[in-house]
């Protein structure tokens, strides 16, 4: 009998990140164990329906995945989810697909797929409806122990004006800020602009409260372009940060671990465009990354301090890379925000940052399923007493 672990690695998803999340999986996917893992594909479609994949793994970062699945075809073979959940409905190909009810979630999520029931989820997904709590929480009803954050951690992470909020209480410094609402920006956006430049001064980055990978972020040099950028950011969530620029350099420092979470060296990303925003990050390639990033000892430490804090004053678990400004005249350090599911292609920091600190991609894969394993199992502990505390 096999002693492998089954670890279903679900990707895609219905957020603005879908490709990022994709190109991540196909990493993890090349990197993970096989002589302790068999693992089970599973993505998400962009318009939300769950497809159980068993083609080359080369084929999701590119999106030829979804079609290989949708026709069934998988090695030569016909691939049908109907085989493992007999009350699935087909659609009008007579391919059976998860559908889009708890209960046919759950059975995905939780249930079996090849007759393989699955030990641990590996939620390599990022942005709204993956990183943010949501699907943690179908987990956590799944009982299954999954990668990541839980429900709150993930949560407060992806909310970064309630991340700030929680910042503040920890002592850890970051810049001025201010929210709006997506309805304050439709009916009174001069009132916005007026209260922006009564606080903060131009440029100054407008970005959704709930979103990653920094989709809909804008850097507003003047009037004309904040409203531009407010108007932006407003059609991916309801919630508008604006936030002062500081003239940092950027640098970044991930987590890893549960309750006594470690901090990595840290690394600096110098932008190849004006900062560091979705092209930069994963289509243009002409940003530079150095590791460990050439920094006193003392600031170096600072960080490490601060990110590790981060972590768990949101009730962080598994991993999450932190992200900072380093003030350019005065070394300062600044908190900018948190990710609880950080990217993982293979230029990715996170991963960069801990093989740099001595943790290869492989090993680091493997750590994180055992850390979502010990969660779940200390998890476990709280649901061994009745209503009166007793056991």
């Amino acid at each position: 009998m096999s002693s492998k672990k089954n670890v279903a690695v679900i990707f895609g998803g219905q957020s603005s990140e879908h490709e990022v999340s994709r190109l991540s999986a196909e990493s993890v996917l090349k990197n993970i164990d096989r002589t302790k893992y068999d693992v089970v594909m599973i993505g998400i479609t962009k318009d939300g329906r769950w497809l159980h994949y068993d083609g080359p793994v080369e084929k999701i970062g590119s999106g030829e995945w979804q079609a290989i699945a949708e026709a069934g075809i998988s090695s030569g073979k016909r691939l049908s989810l109907k085989e493992s959940f007999p009350d699935e409905k087909e659609n009008e190909n007579g391919i059976a697909v998860a559908g889009q009810s708890v209960e046919e979630i759950l059975n995905v999520a939780g249930g079996c797929v090849e007759n393989k029931k699955i030990d641990v989820v590996f939620p390599v997904l990022h942005g709204c409806n993956g990183e943010d709590g949501t699907i943690q929480g179908l987990f956590e009803l799944a009982g299954i122990p999954y990668v990541g954050s839980g429900v709150l951690g993930s949560a407060l992470g992806m909310d970064k004006a309630y991340a700030k909020i929680l910042f503040d209480k920890e002592g850890l410094p970051q810049g001025k800020y201010l929210v709006f609402s997506r309805k304050q920006i439709e009916r009174d956006i001069d009132s916005v602009i007026k209260e922006v430049e009564r606080g903060l001064e131009y440029p100054c980055f407008v970005k959704p409260s709930n979103a990653g990978s920094s989709v809909g972020v804008s850097k507003a040099h003047n009037r004309e372009k904040l409203i531009e950028a407010l108007e932006l950011a407003a059609n991916y969530d309801r919630r508008v940060l604006v936030e002062e620029f500081i003239d940092g350099r950027e640098i970044e420092c991930a987590v890893l671990g549960n309750d006594e979470p470690i901090a990595s060296t840290v690394g600096e990303v110098i932008p190849g465009n004006e900062f560091y925003d979705y092209n930069a990050k994963y289509l243009d390639n002409n940003s530079i990354i150095e590791i460990p990033a050439v920094l006193p000892e003392e600031t170096i430490e600072i960080i490490r301090d601060y990110a590790v804090r981060a972590f768990k004053c949101l009730d962080c678990a598994g991993f999450a890379r932190v992200d900072f400004f380093v003030h350019k005249k005065t070394g300062k350090v600044f908190i900018n925000e948190i990710n609880t599911i950080p990217g993982f292609t293979n230029i990715s920091m996170y991963p960069k940052l801990w093989e740099k600190s001595g943790v290869p991609y492989g090993e680091l894969i493997s750590r994180l399923i055992e850390l979502a394993i010990e969660r779940y199992e200390d998890n476990r502990k709280c649901s061994n007493f009745d209503v009166d505390g007793k056991s």
